[in-house]
């Protein structure tokens, strides 16, 4: 009997373990946040340049006090799937520690049921990609407890692209075809100055 009991209490304690050590699920969070961008399917926005406001509320058709644990919403750039093939450091993965979806934050505040929106600018570090937002709602320990975003289930509607910079600026062109410029001027110089010289010492 004792051997029994043992064996129960340590199958209990290796589920508990189990359950801890993979965390939080997606699949796990209820989606009773409404999130909005101001984006067009399919615009482009050019890092450093573009921007776009974001809106998010809680969805009133869940009974109240869904929300009572919610005291923090972040909100993220997540790569939408066209933009994570062949790309692991872009996988999505159910274990919300390991999932690399959203791997940019846009903005954190504290928990509030409306009248929430942020203006974000769109930094000049953001790769070219297909996006969408996702914002997360978190508990007291850090945790997330729900989400939101603007796009369907499948991730496929209210897309926008993001063009990253080349990092080129106009002055640099300007400069790199003044040089260009100077070196081929310089070159016929130094041959019409060779030629010159060629002369001169045959009419000697």
């Amino acid at each position: 009997m004792a051997a029994i009991e043992g064996f129960l209490v340590a199958s209990l304690l290796l589920s508990c373990l189990a359950s801890t050590s993979y965390g939080v699920t997606f699949t796990s969070l209820q989606k009773t946040l409404v999130v909005s961008a101001s984006n067009q399917q399919g615009k482009v926005l050019k890092g450093g340049e573009g921007n776009i406001t974001i809106t998010w509320s809680y969805n009133n058709s869940f009974p109240a006090g869904t929300d009572s644990a919610y005291k923090t919403v972040k909100v993220k750039l997540c790569y939408a799937p066209i933009s994570q093939v062949d790309r692991a450091w872009r996988k999505t993965v159910d274990n919300l520690e390991k999932d690399k979806t959203c791997q940019h934050n846009i903005v954190s505040r504290p928990y509030s049921p409306s009248n929430n929106n942020f203006n974000w600018s769109v930094e000049r570090d953001v790769p070219t990609a297909t996006y969408f937002i996702r914002a997360y709602a978190y508990n007291s320990a850090d945790e997330e407890v729900a989400f939101g975003q603007n796009t369907d289930a499948h991730k496929t509607t209210n897309l926008f692209q993001v063009e990253a910079i080349s990092g080129r600026h106009a002055s640099l062109d300007i400069a790199s075809i003044c040089f260009s410029a100077f070196a081929i001027v310089s070159l016929f110089g130094f041959f019409f100055l060779e030629k010159r010289k060629g002369k001169s010492s045959q009419q000697k």
